[in-house]
Parts: structure tokens; C-alpha cells; sequence
């Protein structure tokens, strides 16, 4: 049995912190450590390092943490501990960038049936923060009831109600800025590229395949499933989302890959980081 490297456990040990402390203090935890849009009036930017070590519940943290022992540990090995940390953070920056271009791109497409309502961006900026949540799930009614005061205000109010598609579209704009993404599954696919890339032939198993299948293959088949989720989720394509921050896994994946391939084109120096 592989024993557990000392950069790994102490990831490990962190994100547990996080996790027990988060589901003390409950959503305020959410509120100032998950990863916000930057139209959100909660993004801080610390949210860019704090989010990979938080978690929405025991199996999410169970698969991510068992993952990061499984993969982690072995490339911490060969690379010691100062070069496996700066690949770990860095593919988790990586999956918070692609994850907040993707909405930001999506957040402007469902936006095109408010735009002949020429908000201001203050007028916009007050819509996509107001509070229509109860506590589980996004309400239209509670949307519809907080914007109105803010449409009125800025004379926009009949202009919106002579098209109704308009308040779906801010609907929409508004749930994208208010949920928040977290979890270390960035970081944890930035790993499995990587593991792939050094150990190419290794045989993996997923719980539902009884069958051992090759890293090489292996690898590129889950990043193509995520990509298929992805775009699925995407309104764009008339989808709707299953809540998993696809493109924040492929964004991981894409910088680890980025990464690998740089090292191995320039024989990087492992003694750089030692």
C-alpha cells in the first residue's frame, strides 16, 4: 500500500478544516469562501485560492480527497514537494478561470433578449445581486417581487413588461452570478492529466466499468464526458444545467496539460524546486 506523501496529507488535512468548518458556520462560509462571479457583490479575490478546498457535501470531498491520495502522492514523489504544490494551485487557478469565461460568455448570451431594455450598469449590477433565494432554491416569484422596485425606479418597468422573455433572460443572468463554484475537483484533474502523461500505460478502473482500462485512455475519455455535460449544461445549446462545474474540471485538466507539455518539451529541472 502507497504511503501517504507529507504535502498530500497536508492538503488533505486542510480541505477536512475547511469541510467540518464550513458545515459549522454554514452558507456564510459559502458566501465568503466559494469562488463568486465578479459581477457578484460577494467575490473577494482570495475566492480565486480558497475555493479548491471547499466542498458541498461527504461524497464530494470523500471522491476528491480519496483521488488526490490516490494520484497525489506518487507525483509528489517524483517531483518533490515544492513543484507537485505550485502544479496543484496552479491547475485549480486554471479551472476557476475557464469556469468564470464560460459564464461570463453564457451570462451575456441569455442576457440578449434584456438587451432592447438599455439598463444601465448600475440598473443591471443591483438585478443580477437582488436576493431570490429561500434558502435552497432560486424563485421567480421572489425575482419578479425584488426587481420591480429597481425597474420602476429606473422608468423601465413598462418597457419590461411589454416583454415578458426579458425578465427570463435577467432570471437566468441573475442565478448564473449567484452560484458559486467550489470544490478541489480543478486541481484533482489537473492530476489525473498529469498522472497520464508520466504513466501512460498504468491501468485505472472506474466503480461502474469492471474492467481496467489504460491512463492514456482513460484520461481523455472522462475530460470528453465532461466536455459532452458541459456544453449539455450550457443554455446556449438549449440545455439545462445538472449543477456540476464542468468546465472548471476542464479548465484544470487544460492548464495541467499545458504544464506537463512545457516540462517535457524543455526537460524541466526537477532541482529548480528543491
Amino acid at each position: 500500500m502507497m504511503r501517504i506523501t507529507e504535502t498530500v496529507k497536508q492538503l488533505i488535512i486542510i480541505n477536512i478544516i475547511f469541510f467540518v468548518g464550513s458545515w459549522i458556520v454554514g452558507q456564510p462560509a459559502v458566501d465568503i469562501l466559494a469562488l463568486h462571479a465578479p459581477q457578484n457583490d460577494k467575490f473577494q479575490f482570495w475566492q480565486l485560492i480558497t475555493h479548491m478546498f471547499m466542498h458541498g457535501g461527504i461524497m464530494h470531498i470523500a471522491f476528491n480527497m480519496f483521488a488526490l491520495f490516490s494520484f497525489g502522492g506518487l507525483l509528489e514523489q517524483m517531483w518533490g514537494a515544492k513543484k507537485f504544490i505550485f502544479f496543484y494551485v496552479s491547475c485549480g487557478l486554471g479551472s476557476a478561470a475557464l469556469h468564470l469565461g464560460v459564464n461570463y460568455f453564457e451570462m451575456q448570451h441569455v442576457l440578449a433578449d434584456a438587451v432592447n431594455l438599455n439598463l444601465s450598469h448600475d440598473t443591471l449590477h443591483q438585478i443580477l445581486n437582488v436576493d431570490f433565494s429561500d434558502g435552497t432554491y432560486f424563485r421567480g416569484d421572489l425575482f419578479q417581487a425584488q426587481i420591480e422596485p429597481i425597474l420602476a425606479k429606473a422608468g423601465k418597468i413598462n418597457l419590461v413588461n411589454d416583454n415578458p422573455g426579458s425578465i427570463q433572460s435577467l432570471y437566468n443572468a441573475a442565478a448564473i452570478t449567484q452560484s458559486p463554484m467550489l470544490g478541489a475537483s480543478g486541481a484533482i484533474y489537473g492530476l489525473l492529466v498529469a498522472f497520464a502523461f508520466m504513466f501512460p500505460e498504468a491501468p485505472l478502473m472506474l466503480m461502474f466499468i469492471p474492467f481496467p482500462i489504460k491512463a492514456k485512455y482513460f484520461v481523455p475519455g472522462v475530460l470528453a464526458i465532461d466536455l459532452f455535460l458541459g456544453l449539455k449544461g450550457q443554455s446556449i445549446f438549449g440545455f439545462g444545467s445538472d449543477g456540476v462545474a464542468h468546465f472548471a474540471h476542464l479548465g484544470g485538466a487544460l492548464l495541467g496539460f499545458i504544464m506537463m507539455w512545457y516540462w517535457k518539451k524543455n526537460a524541466f529541472n526537477n532541482n529548480r524546486w528543491n
